[in-house]
Parts: structure tokens; C-alpha cells; sequence
């Protein structure tokens, strides 16, 4: 039996940047009709069973209702059996609920923080990351019924090396201890309050340190990305310190819509397994892939290492280009 598991975050894109940008707003009406795409095309290629986290919105049922309404799926669309938090803590339970039912793949939908926490879990389900949050960088803005398509094809042929690969993560040390991981960036800053959790203010920023940056990006990770790229496939990402006497000057598409004036140190790159130190003089908190998570004081001593141990994550061209030529959708 071919299963499908559905994480979609009901807070993504909601964060206080659409106070200071212009950023895309995706409600949960429209979530839940991407999924409803979704299941109908994925269901049509023979997948049997899809499992949904659920949320405080009940976007589930909602979903289940008009699937049946239209006779696109009598049976086989479960919501997952969890209490629910409404906060980060419910990804992760249901991450886990996913891992025990041996899920061929799993879609999620969010931000780059809500793909941060599939990394953090350690799960090895196939992922298909999709965007429906705010400046992001690492999930894929895709249209529901493709993703349905590559999500059957992995239920059909499994991890396979043409369409799937294993990313990076930067993994956060404080005093020797793991503390987290991000899939983008992570931002050290002088801010001592977790507060809203998304960074607004440059001069708070210290430090930057990517796995992944390009032009096109928008976040912290464009400060980088703007004239360094580091793709998923390589095997190196930067890191560059915010610095007003610094010798290069850069024009970034920090926010939607906002193009920001930077001064930074010249970019330094980090290969896999490089080992970044910082040893803070002032207190502070670590934003990870756009939010603030973990706080630090004075003294501590903060590493950095960037690894290929992310989520084992599907590319939606690169899945449908090997079913087309394996015949895959052919009658």
C-alpha cells in the first residue's frame, strides 16, 4: 500500500514581516485546496492512503469533506490521531507518528522554519518541501497537482538517486553542546529576546553563516547569496560578518519588496565539516532559517559545522523527468 504523509503549517506565512514588506500571504483555504490537488492527482497514479497532520483550523476535515463531496476519494484519507499544541511541537509529533507508519514519502508544507524542524527530527522519509510561508529559500513554490505527480512517483519507485538527495544542514553547537540545526542560515545577533521570533532589524545582525545562497534568495542568506551562490549540491556554503567599517558594499533584497544597503567583511567560504567559531562577547540569540530560537549569554562559546545530514528531499522536476522515462504515465 502506497502512503502519503501531509504536514501543512497553519501559521506559515503570518509572521510580522508583512508589517514591514510586501510579503505573499497564503490563507488556509488555499492550503487545503492545494492539498485537495494534491490528493487527486497522486490518488489518480495509485496512491491508496494519505495521512494528514492535524491543526487547530481542522483544515483535515475540511479537506476529507470535499474529497468525498466530489467522488475524487471514497476512503483512504486519515487524519493523524494526536493532540495538538498548535505550535512547532506538533510537526515534530506528527514527524514521528509519520516514521512509525512507514510513510514512501512526505510533503510539507511552510516555511524554511517548518523544513528546519523535518531536519531536526532526523526522519528519512523522502521530502517534498513546498512554500506557502515568507521569504524562503529552501522549499519549492509548486502548483498542488505536480506535487501530487512527484509524490506518487516516489511512492512508486522509492529514494532513487536521479530525483533525490540529501542536504545540508548547519549544525549549531553551544559550549560543545548540539543545541539545533538549520537548513538556510544562521544569523548571530545581539538581540536578547526570542519575542515575535522573525529578525527584522540589520543592526542586531553579527554574523551570517549559509548552506545555501543565491541572487534570487531574499532573507538573511541574500546578504551571501547576492555575489556568492551555494547550491544544495555543493559541498561548501559562507559565512560573513556584518560590519560598518567593512570593505564590501552590497544592495540585498533583504525583505519582500525591500532592497536594504549592507556593509559587510569580505565572504569566507566553509567546507563540509569546517569547524566556525565564535566566541561571544555579548549576550544574544541565534536566529535559525529566519527565526530566533536559541539564546546565548556572554562567554559561551558558539560552533558552527556545516554537514550533509539534512532531509533526504525530492526534486519535483528531476521525479517527473525519470517517471516520463520510465513510462510512468502511460495508460
Amino acid at each position: 500500500m502506497k502512503k502519503i504523509g501531509i504536514i501543512a503549517n497553519p501559521n506559515s506565512g503570518k509572521d510580522i514581516r508583512r508589517i514591514f514588506s510586501y510579503a505573499l500571504t497564503i490563507g488556509n483555504n488555499e492550503k487545503a485546496n492545494m492539498i485537495e490537488r494534491m490528493i487527486s492527482s497522486a490518488h489518480h497514479l495509485g496512491v491508496d492512503s494519505f495521512y494528514m497532520m492535524p491543526d487547530s483550523y481542522e483544515m483535515g476535515g475540511s479537506i476529507k469533506n470535499t474529497l468525498e463531496n466530489r467522488g475524487d476519494l471514497s476512503d483512504g484519507f486519515h487524519i493523524l490521531d494526536m493532540n495538538i499544541d498548535n505550535n512547532w511541537k506538533d510537526t515534530m509529533k506528527a514527524l514521528e507518528l509519520f516514521q512509525e507508519e512507514e510513510m514512501d514519502v512526505l510533503i510539507v508544507m511552510g516555511g524554511d522554519g517548518t523544513s528546519r524542524l523535518v531536519a531536526k527530527s532526523g526522519v528519512e522519509i523522502p521530502l517534498i518541501a513546498i512554500s506557502t510561508g515568507t521569504n524562503n529559500v529552501y522549499p519549492d513554490f509548486s502548483e498542488g497537482t505536480i506535487v501530487g505527480m512527484a509524490a506518487a512517483v516516489v511512492a512508486e519507485y522509492g529514494i532513487q538517486p536521479e530525483y533525490v538527495q540529501q542536504d545540508k544542514v548547519i549544525e549549531i553547537y553551544r559550549n560543545g553542546s548540539l543545541q539545533d540545526v538549520a537548513v538556510v542560515d544562521a544569523v548571530i545577533t545581539d538581540n536578547e529576546f526570542i519575542g515575535s521570533r522573525a529578525l527584522w532589524d540589520t543592526q542586531q545582525i553579527k554574523q551570517i553563516i549559509v548552506a545555501l545562497s543565491a541572487p534570487e534568495n531574499i532573507g538573511f542568506s541574500s546578504v551571501i547569496g547576492i555575489t556568492h551562490a551555494a547550491e544544495a549540491k555543493d559541498d561548501y556554503g559562507y559565512r560573513v560578518t556584518l560590519n560598518a567599517e567593512g570593505s564590501r558594499k552590497v544592495l540585498v533584497p533583504f525583505g519582500a519588496g525591500k532592497m536594504q544597503d549592507l556593509v559587510t567583511d569580505e565572504v569566507v567560504t566553509m567546507k563540509l565539516g569546517e569547524k566556525h567559531t565564535y566566541q561571544a562577547d555579548h549576550k544574544g540569540t541565534l536566529a535559525l532559517d529566519g527565526e530566533r530560537t536559541v539564546l546565548f549569554k556572554e562567554g559561551d562559546k558558539l560552533d558552527f559545522v556545516i554537514e550533509r545530514k539534512g532531509p533526504h528531499r525530492v526534486s519535483i522536476k528531476k521525479a517527473l523527468d525519470f517517471a516520463r522515462k520510465k513510462g510512468f504515465f502511460k495508460q
